[in-house]
């Protein structure tokens, strides 16, 4: 790196006097990325937990499985409104005080869960943790990319976003199982305890930065019309838009084949898969970006080309599943790194918030579109759907040489 390069980086990134050094070296400052990676499972922990604990809520609070599935609902639109309000109103704050609240949010919101006999008190948790998470994907992408060199920053990234991958494939089964062995109230409990785990390895770890001067903050409007962005947030709603579709109503899918009841096994191979792809994305984001973005289209393409032909077939179905987790894995962190070249280091904190918001809506409308083509047409109508959504990502990100996936 040139000495011009590290004087630029040293003007964004440099952390505080009592900080290490910037790490300018090939090594990623691995223990500090994965504590953003674990704000990002608890991120998603929190989100989904519920989902396995729906009869056990209810009995708990004495409510209906439709009033207690609200628990995500409510989460999601605590997430969807407050990325980005969030990321402009805290533009200037320095970032690990930051993270540290979102944290803070996470254990005390999981905490009244875990304590509330109110339904309604419950239901106000469940939107403030969502506000905690949209603030949380707002700037862990921006965050790790600022520990790194620009030749690790894909890298970086990452590493940062494996908390997903892991979080949907071990961590909401666990949830479960530990719901049936100690209760609901219990399983929330134990996430606090997470958060206030990660509370000290964040204070021993993370290096802290400062946050963007006020003459060099963006506003949503100026990183929107930035070059690639549009195009960068168009794959990420149709490419989002169609994995929500098969992921959010994957059980009455798979009921067709035989799997119905193998839900869990289908979904484990999809998080193995994804761990797979998170690795190679890791590997390979900084030199082949573009590539990756259209091999992982293709891919998710063909597989459900495969479900539309075989989709009562057994074998076809885990192929097919094993292929669409192995596009899917990376998809964060190829999307958020072009959109983080897209819309440079002094946009990147107002980009990640849009990308959340679009992404949200993304997984609010696949529930919607799904659930109506579930009720008026049937599963075997998501493979055509799913189709149609993946070749406009696909012409769109192809299209998109210049800006937004460049070659």
């Amino acid at each position: 790196m040139s000495a011009k390069e590290e004087t630029k980086l040293s003007q964004y990134s440099s952390p505080t006097s009592t900080d290490q050094p910037a790490n300018l070296s090939a090594k990623l400052p691995w223990l500090a990325l994965l504590a953003l990676a674990m704000t990002g499972f608890i991120c998603i922990l929190t989100e989904t937990i519920p989902a396995g604990l729906l009869p056990l809520i209810g009995e708990g609070l004495h409510i209906t499985k439709a009033m207690a599935g609200q628990f995500v609902t409510l989460y999601a639109v605590g997430s969807l409104v407050a990325a980005i309000p969030f990321a402009m109103f805290t533009g200037g704050v320095r970032r690990r005080p930051l993270l540290l609240a979102i944290i803070a949010g996470f254990l005390v919101f999981n905490t009244v869960t875990a304590l509330s006999a109110s339904y309604a008190l419950t239901l106000v948790a469940r939107f403030f943790a969502g506000v905690a998470a949209g603030a949380a994907w707002g700037m862990i992408a921006g965050y790790a990319r600022r520990m790194v060199p620009d030749a690790l920053k894909g890298r970086a990234l990452a590493v940062a976003m494996v908390g997903t991958p892991v979080a949907l494939t071990f961590g909401v089964p666990i949830g479960t199982l530990l719901g049936d062995l100690i209760g609901w109230r219990a399983v929330f409990g134990v996430m606090s305890l997470l958060a206030l785990f990660l509370i000290g390895w964040v204070l021993w770890k993370v290096p802290d930065y400062p946050g963007q001067p006020a003459n060099k903050r963006m506003t949503v409007g100026q990183v929107f019309v930035m070059p690639g962005m549009r195009p960068i947030l168009m794959v990420v709603l149709a490419w989002m838009f169609a994995h929500n579709i098969l992921y959010t109503y994957i059980a009455p899918f798979l009921e067709p084949s035989g799997l119905g009841g193998r839900v869990d096994l289908v979904l484990l191979v999809f998080g193995l898969a994804a761990l797979v792809s998170i690795w190679v994305v890791g590997l390979l984001i900084d030199r082949m970006l573009r590539l990756l973005v259209l091999i992982s289209l293709l891919g998710f393409t063909l597989a459900s080309v495969a479900l539309w032909v075989g989709g009562t077939s057994a074998p076809v179905i885990y192929a097919a599943v094993t292929l669409w987790g192995l596009t899917f894995g990376g998809a964060a962190t190829l999307l958020q790194t072009a959109q983080a070249i897209a819309s440079g280091e002094e946009g990147v904190d107002i980009a990640m918030p849009i990308n959340t918001t679009v992404w949200n809506l993304a997984i609010a409308g696949g529930g919607i579109v799904g659930g109506t083509l579930l009720e008026f047409v049937g599963v075997q109508s998501f493979p055509g759907v799913l189709l149609i959504l993946l070749l406009v990502a696909l012409i769109i990100a192809w299209s998109a040489k210049r800006n937004g996936f460049p070659r």
